[in-house]
């Protein structure tokens, strides 16, 4: 497996490759910042607990490390992907672009150490992000594509060259078999998108289940982005009741356990009681006293002081335990809060 040799360049350039994830900051603000951006002047937050880091990528940007048996996942610290050897070729579980070319790398790496193809045969997606697919056409046209009917679906609207559509599709669940192996695929509705899909190793005790839970991190901003907050709310139970004792969520350093799904889903419910309480506490009369007919500017503020009414104590409680708690909790406890008021419809005020 590649070595864990110490932070060099490349691990620091893999390790920012969650840039890639998201728009440039300048764009946002209209092609220019007001001021440039200095270490002197940005923020600073709360260590990162060592739990939440895995090993340190190679020269090359990556690490590739047995998951168990024949089941490997290569990682560049900010996105992960899986690959299964087989007699008959390489399964590839998603297609990262900020990996990229290191895919292949990682999988020959292996295939060379235990004189097995490394041809890649089948491509299995999680679901239509391109940020986990972007890689795909990669590995050119001779290769079998899998994934959800609503990851087809979406991938022919997105009409993006990078990531063919699957040429393998199911509704519900299929089971791949290639070259003696068994991969089960489920669909238990939205969560994370319409089209996110549980994909289970039975022979490898390990589940993969994407942009859900990070192990030992809280949500990207705004809880994932999530297009679903109730599905994917419930999805770590779901998760939970497949037999498994590995974990690939997709993102970060390191693989995940069962108690960092436990640990996860401990915070997302501290921060729905937290959020409860303060749709009942926070009292709105002094936000619409003072901004009269600005409806926006009281609504803002008020919803403001009831995310940090919540969030605060989850900071509190989390930091040390999940990295980054001090970072994105406030923006997930925003996106909590709205479903629980619309899609909940707790709080809804009926007027007499």
């Amino acid at each position: 497996m590649s070595s864990t040799s110490a932070p060099n360049r490349r691990s620091f350039l893999a390790r920012s490759a969650a840039v890639a994830a998201v728009p440039a900051v300048a764009a946002l603000a209209g092609g220019a910042l007001a001021e440039p951006a200095s270490a002197g002047t940005l923020p600073d937050y709360a260590p990162i607990p060592p739990s939440a880091l895995g090993p340190a990528v190679n020269a090359q940007g990556y690490f590739v490390g047995r998951v168990q048996k024949n089941l490997y996942w290569v990682t560049d610290a900010t996105y992960q992907a899986a690959f299964l050897t087989t007699r008959d070729g390489v399964v590839l579980f998603d297609a990262p672009p900020s990996i990229g070319h290191n895919l292949q790398r990682a999988i020959d790496e292996v295939a060379s150490a235990n004189g097995v193809p490394g041809t890649v045969t089948h491509i299995v997606y999680s679901h239509h992000h391109a940020d986990h697919l972007g890689a795909s056409s990669l590995f050119g046209r001779n290769v079998t594509r899998v994934g959800h009917a609503e990851t087809k679906v979406l991938l022919a609207r997105d009409n993006d060259p990078a990531r063919p559509v699957p040429d393998i599709t199911f509704e519900t669940r299929y089971t791949l078999r290639v070259g003696g192996e068994r991969i089960d695929l489920a669909w238990h509705g939205t969560n994370h998108t319409p089209d996110n899909s549980y994909i289970h190793f039975p022979g490898h005790d390990t589940l993969m289940l994407v942009d859900v839970c990070l192990p030992r991190w809280v949500p990207y901003d705004s809880f994932n982005l999530n297009e679903d907050v109730p599905g994917s709310i419930a999805a770590p139970a779901t998760a939970m009741a497949y037999p498994w004792k590995h974990f690939i969520g997709g993102h970060m350093g390191r693989l995940g356990t069962r108690d960092d799904m436990a640990v996860y889903q401990r915070y997302v419910d501290d921060i729905i009681a937290a959020v409860k309480k303060a749709l009942v506490t926070v009292d709105p009369a002094p936000f619409f006293a003072k901004y009269g007919n600005n409806s926006w500017a009281a609504v803002q503020q008020y919803q403001a002081a009831q995310v940090s009414y919540a969030a605060t104590p989850v900071i509190k409680k989390y930091t040390g335990i999940l990295a980054a708690a001090d970072v994105y909790t406030a923006s997930t406890t925003f996106v909590i809060l709205e479903s629980i008021r619309l899609d909940l419809g707790i709080d809804s005020q009926v007027h007499p």
